[in-house]
């Protein structure tokens, strides 16, 4: 088979390297062997090849956390799925249900171990959920991360987003945008941001954005927010800008509300802020890691009732990876990025 590992470079930069490798297994008791239809990117695989995020030690790790198969053999003890079922990996190899765990950082795909850029994966059965048959592969592909991390911040931190709340939606990236379409889901308002005009008439005109900032144009987006909403601010904000946006992403949150914090788009240096705010209107900030399997498999409940169906921007073979991510660091991207693997 071939496969991907984030390897460093006569220069000594990280890149991803595809090479051949034996076809893991057999599966031993309670693990399943997928072979690996669709992946796709998120910005942390950005940050993996950059060096700036953890990984898995000395080794060089196959990259990704996100991915989509069908099981082609399963070990003894293995009930719950059967061969030819289609299946997407969890981000969290170990964490299935309950409150997070410094523990579960020691298996986050794509990471600190193995990630799915190959063509097969050898896994526990826990670690996996079965696809609703409206989803293809490669929208399956577009889940583990970015989906669950939007899920969890609307819908599992605290009381869940209903219809008379309102979200604000950083960005046209994978979490936001599905953030956008499950906050839709249940009739919430929301407002998106983004420097891209055309990146905006899309939000409005295919996914019922109410209203979108071009916070290029209006630097002050937080007072554009304030001004929307008739001075009240928002319940929600999907804040994934990091140290640069959490200032407005503060003066745009309402009394009570809610700042899922997930990005670091922006960097890692610590902001430069006051956060009294935070205190002056009771407001929560709730840092998201992902999520389990069991939220998982709830949030694809949720998709299979409003037949929500991820955006994908741009679909790109396995040879193709590097440009994948090339073209998610580019920023053009309207949704998720994608890797088939082919039939």
């Amino acid at each position: 088979m071939n496969r991907y590992r984030i390897e460093k470079q006569d220069d000594g930069e990280l890149a991803p390297v595809m090479k051949s490798a034996e076809i893991p297994g057999p599966p031993a008791a309670g693990e399943v062997l997928v072979k690996m239809r669709a992946c796709s990117l998120n910005y942390r695989d950005l940050l993996m090849k950059s060096g700036k995020s953890a990984s898995g030690g000395d080794d060089p790790v196959v990259p990704l956390s996100d991915g989509a198969g069908e099981i082609e053999a399963i070990g003894s003890g293995v009930t719950e799925f059967s061969v030819g079922d289609r299946v997407a990996l969890t981000f969290f190899v170990e964490w299935q249900d309950g409150p997070f765990a410094m523990k579960y950082h020691k298996a986050a795909r794509g990471g600190s171990c193995d990630g799915v850029l190959a063509e097969y994966v050898l896994a526990p059965a826990y670690s996996m959920v079965k696809l609703p048959d409206y989803l293809s592969f490669a929208e399956g592909a577009c889940l583990p991360c970015a989906a669950v991390t939007a899920w969890q911040g609307l819908f599992e931190r605290g009381a869940p987003l209903s219809a008379d709340q309102s979200v604000l939606c950083l960005g046209t990236g994978g979490v936001s945008i599905f953030a956008l379409q499950m906050a839709k889901a249940v009739g919430a308002k929301v407002i998106v941001t983004s420097s891209s005009e055309e990146k905006l008439q899309r939000a409005r005109d295919e996914f019922a954005a109410d209203e979108t900032i071009n916070y290029r144009e209006n630097e002050d987006w937080d007072k554009a927010v304030f001004s929307l909403t008739e001075k009240r601010g928002v319940d929600h904000v999907i804040e994934v800008g990091g140290p640069g946006t959490l200032e407005k992403s503060m003066n745009s949150i309402a009394a009570g509300g809610r700042i899922s914090m997930i990005g670091v788009l922006t960097g890692f240096e610590a902001p430069d802020i006051s956060l009294f705010p935070l205190v002056a209107r009771a407001v929560d900030l709730c840092g998201i890691y992902v999520g389990n399997r069991a939220m998982f498999e709830r949030m694809l409940a949720f998709f299979s009732e409003h037949q929500i169906r991820p955006v994908i921007d741009r679909t790109f073979t396995l040879e193709e990876a590097t440009e994948a991510y090339a073209h998610l660091e580019s920023g053009a991207h309207f949704g998720k990025v994608v890797i088939e693997m082919g039939a």
